[in-house]
């Protein structure tokens, strides 16, 4: 006589059970991952807007004005004002919080699914900051409008300093 052979139903389960196991431990580090990824894409992209910021200072002799329709403060006329630069979904939109004769503040808002990420500024003194806690809620207006007033209190752009 043969036997035939196959999978019970409760090794059947105990398979699951492991799958669903690995599941819940891989996806959350995927998504940290992820969102890390795309933070250092945003991070690519300020550091392409100061210099589109520095280019305009050198053609304009001030920083003032690089923003839409020629005001300071709001998306960046000289420059991509979303995160990828590239295109596809938007992770970051690029603001110029202020600028002025001699100084700018630019920043990268989190939105969509990386949205309480923080928000991302660059001082035009090379400074950096990043809102990892999320205290001015995603929004570059909530940290200050002076860039000398900017107070965040992460001091870089790591996860930890």
């Amino acid at each position: 006589m043969k036997t035939k052979r196959g999978f019970t139903l409760i090794e059947l389960l105990i398979v699951i059970a492991i799958i669903g196991i690995l599941v819940s431990v891989a996806y959350p580090t995927y998504q940290d991952s992820m969102k890390r990824g795309r933070r250092a894409d945003a991070q690519g992209a300020l550091q392409g807007l100061a210099q589109a910021m520095e280019r305009n200072y050198t053609t304009q002799g001030t920083y003032a004005g690089a923003a839409t329709g020629g005001a300071d403060t709001g998306a960046p006329a000289i420059f991509s004002s979303t995160s990828p630069i590239d295109g596809g979904s938007i992770y970051y939109n690029l603001r110029i919080a202020s600028a002025g004769a001699s100084s700018y503040l630019i920043g990268a808002e989190p939105v969509g699914s990386q949205a309480g990420d923080g928000v991302l500024i660059l001082k035009s003194t090379g400074a950096r900051g990043w809102d990892a806690n999320n205290t001015a809620n995603g929004s570059l207006a909530n940290l200050s409008a002076s860039p000398n007033e900017v107070e965040v209190s992460e001091q870089c752009w790591k996860d930890s300093c």
